[in-house]
């Protein structure tokens, strides 16, 4: 086994979602899914601490880029001025892989309930990233939680959109985040 292999967590979050498509999230194991990553199983727990975390890699990362983008937004610039670049500073962090992954990691969530709650719980740790950044920027609290949670939702959108589209195209996350963000800016507008 290549234990010592660079890739370890990228190849590890690939061969889980292969598993969860393949057989199920319930019947997947940590050790198939070390065997198939082609590492130990104390590798997996270096990386992991169950397999449900798998689901959530890289948050941390998307909801410190999402925040930092916030923050560094020109002064003056509206909330979902703001929010726009969040998504463009966290666009950096999906590359090939996670378009590759996008359809098999949403079909494996909507057979799993406990993958659907872990899901779940991802937005809202997204949300409160943005939301907490807005308001460090002095936007109203109840302001920021309703772009935040729209910087989620564009977030879910544009990457539906890019991972299901063509991925011999050689475009960004990015565009397809600030298109749908722009479509639920309007869409919200309609509410009157």
């Amino acid at each position: 086994m290549g234990r010592w292999e660079p890739g370890a967590r990228e190849r590890l979050v690939v061969a889980a979602v292969d598993l969860f498509t393949e057989q199920g999230y319930d019947a997947t194991t940590v050790a198939q899914i070390a065997e198939r990553a082609g590492v130990t199983k104390s590798t997996f727990f270096r990386h992991f601490p169950d397999k449900r975390e798998l689901l959530v890699a890289g948050q941390e990362t998307l909801s410190r880029l999402l925040a930092e983008g916030i923050a560094e937004a020109p002064a003056g610039v509206s909330p979902l001025e703001a929010v726009a670049a969040g998504l463009e500073r966290a666009s950096g962090a999906m590359g090939p892989v996670n378009r590759e992954l996008g359809p098999r990691l949403k079909a494996a969530v909507a057979a799993s309930a406990e993958l659907q709650e872990r899901d779940a719980l991802k937005s809202v740790g997204l949300a409160a990233a943005m939301t907490a950044a807005l308001v460090e920027r002095g936007v109203p609290g109840p302001t920021a939680a309703v772009a935040g949670e729209l910087g989620v939702l564009a977030f879910k959108r544009g990457f539906a959109q890019w991972s299901e589209g063509d991925r011999s195209a050689q475009d960004d996350f990015a565009g397809y985040a600030l298109a749908a963000l722009d479509e639920l800016r309007a869409a919200s507008a309609a509410l009157g």
